[in-house]
């Protein structure tokens, strides 16, 4: 290994290699299969190259402390299925793995039919929905993915949580890097949560109540009270649309009836020609992107522009994490 220290004290470095095997190896000695391992890795490495740090390295301690892990688990396996759709018991596994499973399931039958739609329950926690959402795209499908999870969130007015973080995701292949827009509907996300507790650090204002519903920034009073919506109502009602669509993904069927993930893959040739329908969509961003702009604004940026900017950047300088993270995650799997 050529892992490497930051000039900071507090940070530690490495290449794109280097960061890989290491996810690999540590995932590996929380118990998952070499393949499994690499699955989980790749995803993690994304979501650090393009600048989310929470779900990279730090997403693996959440990995290794998650109660369900302690549950035991089964290879994900489909419960129901017509031509088009497939609806995955999840076999409690992560959804790091779910998800990669029922995305190339989506692939497949929307490559074969134009149209598909699948579903996974009995799973928990995915890490970046549009890592999956993106691979759609990639091959002239537009993708959607929606996610019901564990409540944590707290409706407008309640003081304690009801539903989950709730993400949802699209991608839209173009001419050039895909459209993707991923966005939790809470006003903070969990893994970052975890972040910040395992710095020691805070949470910003107006972002969680404790369990008296009083608001706090204290990650720990949030964790025993809830997280809350981004935008007020407006995001509860997305955040209950996810919860009504992780219904048909069968979260019912899940034990603690939270999570369900919806995944949803289109051919744009059910309406319009793939190359039409990129150059029509590269011609609608390139004229938002050229709107007049304010005083000392430079761009005008889309949704995942400065995810693959940094993506690009980080694949010759490497990643770094907080050493913090890093000394907690050479403890795993050494007892």
């Amino acid at each position: 290994m050529h892992t490497y220290e930051s000039h900071s004290a507090d940070r530690v470095h490495f290449s794109v290699d280097d960061a890989r095997q290491h996810m690999r190896q540590i995932v590996a000695r929380i118990g998952y299969s070499p393949d499994e391992a690499g699955i989980i890795a790749e995803q993690l490495l994304d979501a650090a190259l393009c600048g989310y740090e929470y779900s990279g390295f730090p997403k693996i301690l959440d990995l290794a402390a998650h109660p369900k892990v302690q549950q035991g688990r089964a290879t994900p396996k489909i419960y129901h299925e017509t031509p088009v759709s497939a609806l995955y018991d999840g076999g409690n596994t992560v959804g790091m793995l779910a998800l990669h499973t029922a995305t190339q399931t989506a692939i497949q039958r929307a490559a074969e039919h134009g149209f598909a739609v699948v579903g996974v329950y009995n799973s928990w926690m995915t890490g970046r929905s549009a890592y999956f959402v993106e691979q759609l795209a990639n091959v002239g499908l537009i993708g959607m993915l929606t996610v019901s999870s564990f409540s944590i969130v707290a409706p407008p007015g309640a003081s304690a949580a009801a539903l989950g973080t709730n993400p949802i995701s699209f991608s839209f292949p173009t001419e050039n890097d895909p459209l993707v827009i991923d966005l939790g509907t809470s006003a903070y996300m969990v893994s970052e949560l975890s972040l910040v507790q395992r710095r020691g650090g805070e949470l910003p204002e107006g972002v969680a109540i404790d369990k008296a519903g009083v608001p706090t920034r204290d990650p720990q009073a949030a964790r025993a009270g809830a997280l809350l919506n981004f935008a007020g109502y407006r995001g509860f009602a997305i955040g209950l649309a996810m919860q009504a669509l992780g219904v048909m993904a069968g979260s019912d069927k899940s034990p603690d009836k939270d999570y369900g993930y919806l995944l949803i893959a289109m051919r744009p040739d059910l309406l319009v020609p793939l190359e039409d329908y990129r150059r029509g969509l590269s011609e609608t961003l390139a004229r938002i992107k050229a709107t007049p702009k304010q005083a000392g604004v430079t761009d005008i940026r889309l949704p995942s522009e400065r995810a693959f900017a940094e993506r690009r950047k980080r694949q010759d300088m490497g990643i770094s994490i907080d050493r913090r993270i890093w000394d907690q995650l050479q403890l795993l799997g050494s007892a």
